[in-house]
């Protein structure tokens, strides 16, 4: 996500969205998903077809709802915990050799990229969810917001506020 110099509830999707997407393939394992968690320092990406559209998303909730069942059997439903790294309660030898399509959560929210602040805010809060997947007119993944990328947004609009206010009292004592 690059600085942007627009007011804060202009922003969209495409000013606050991780254009790095890391993507599993629907086929992979779910030991393969978790090393590649692991690899890349995240806690959820989008599943992904053989045509490269978004068919659902695993996350660490997905890992630590495997991890509570202690089941191969997945309901991928509401998102209720999620850790940083799900792999240190149990071992990613463990994990099932079982395509990552069993497992995910395949009611994802998918945005365009013109979707703004308000509504990425909005529809986190309402699914409970942490990330939202950006996609093209093809629904292929894009980038993702995280709600960090939200509250970073929110944190650089109030820094630039406060800026211009202690600028203006700097100002006004020198008149």
């Amino acid at each position: 996500m690059v600085p942007v110099m627009k007011p804060l509830l202009e922003l969209t999707a495409t000013d606050l969205m991780s254009a790095s997407v890391v993507m599993i393939p629907e086929t992979m394992s779910l030991q393969g998903a978790a090393h590649l968690f692991a690899q890349a320092h995240v806690t959820g990406a989008p599943v992904i077809d053989h045509d490269g559209r978004c068919v659902g998303v695993l996350s660490a909730t997905d890992f630590v709802r495997w991890a509570e069942k202690g089941t191969h059997e997945f309901s991928g439903l509401e998102h209720e915990l999620e850790f940083c790294a799900p792999w240190h309660i149990c071992d990613p030898s463990t994990l099932p050799d079982d395509a990552v399509r069993n497992y995910m959560t395949r009611d994802v929210v998918l945005v365009a990229p013109t979707t703004t602040i308000g509504t990425l805010a909005r529809l986190m809060i309402d699914a409970h969810i942490h990330r939202v997947i950006v996609t093209d007119h093809k629904g292929r993944p894009a980038g993702i917001v995280s709600s960090t990328d939200v509250l970073a947004a929110v944190a650089r609009a109030d820094q630039s506020k406060t800026a211009t206010k202690h600028a203006e009292e700097r100002h006004a004592l020198a008149c």
